[in-house]
């Protein structure tokens, strides 16, 4: 422990699969340069109704504080390949949620899907899917 980690406040974050989909949302959201209020309404809807404000800003100091290549490092082996694939779907769901992915979110949707293990000819339906579910302009026509 450094001299200036007592004045951080917390303790280090143990990561669950739910606070790793948090964190990951949160660097995604981040990535961007913008926050968008879609965004942290995804957010917030897959966290559940258990989550408190105290969870979610622990998982955000957490993810302002540990690099992307660092968090998928600790995380990955905690994290069973059904648990990968949906926080990597939710990662991809929330860059979307603006109607656009921004190259920041793409890059690091790129990093998380490297690091998870997942090919592109296995991630192709489910991007397809969410592809057509946020395409709304159909509903305009």
């Amino acid at each position: 422990m450094g001299l200036f980690d007592k004045f951080k406040g917390a303790a280090p974050l143990d990561i669950t699969p739910r606070r790793a989909l948090a964190v990951a949302l949160i660097q995604c959201m981040a990535s961007d340069g913008e926050i968008d209020p879609e965004e942290v309404a995804h957010l917030i809807s897959v966290l559940g109704r258990n989550a408190t404000r105290d969870e979610l800003d622990r998982c955000l100091k957490h993810a302002r504080s540990t690099p992307p290549a660092q968090f998928l490092a600790d995380a990955t082996p905690k994290l069973s390949q059904q648990q990968r694939l949906c926080i990597l779907l939710n990662m991809i769901d929330s860059a979307m949620a603006d109607g656009e992915a921004e190259a920041g979110e793409r890059d690091l949707i790129i990093q998380y899907q490297q690091a998870f293990g997942f090919d592109d000819a296995t991630m192709e339906p489910y991007f397809a899917a969410l592809v057509a579910k946020n395409d709304r302009a159909v509903l305009d026509a």
